[in-house]
């Protein structure tokens, strides 16, 4: 089941990101999200907003994302490629896994699919876990943005 997450809900979303942060660092990508991405400060934000989503099985938190419908200025610049459509769309940010169920991912995604027909979505170039299950999902390479920090990110969108 998806659905916003809550105050409540914050030990169990730091669990599931530093599980996830573990997890990247073991398979080639520690500097995505180093040892504190993303800040509880960002996440509290993310609920404030009502942007921010937990995916659960029998009341136990497995997944989190952020789902936010409209522009998103980290896209606004896009090198090496373009956007394939210019209509109004919905990112995806920090979605992760605590890897105890198969298809969190994929569960997430279609939430997100059934909101909106144009998602945009990006990752660190050595996420090849992350670069592997977003195009699984039927998302297309579009080309190279840039995060805040200034590092890059490759970045996909899904067209319905």
């Amino acid at each position: 089941m998806i659905r916003h997450a809550s105050p409540q809900d914050l030990p169990s979303i730091l669990r599931v990101y530093e599980i996830a942060r573990k997890f990247m660092a073991e398979n080639g990508n520690p500097s995505q999200w180093g040892n504190t991405f993303p800040p509880e400060e960002m996440l509290k934000e993310d609920i404030e907003k009502q942007q921010l989503y937990v995916y659960t099985n029998e009341n136990l938190i497995h997944g989190v994302f952020a789902f936010m419908p409209g522009n998103d200025p980290t896209y606004d610049y896009i090198e090496n490629g373009s956007w394939r459509s210019a209509a109004p769309y919905s990112t995806i940010h920090r979605i992760a896994s605590d890897g105890t169920e198969r298809g969190v991912f994929t569960t997430c995604i279609n939430y997100c699919k059934e909101q909106s027909p144009h998602l945009r979505i990006d990752t660190h170039e050595n996420n090849e876990v992350m670069k592997y299950l977003i195009q699984k999902n039927g998302f297309i390479k579009c080309g190279t943005i840039y995060v805040e920090d200034g590092s890059s990110r490759i970045a996909f969108d899904y067209l319905k």
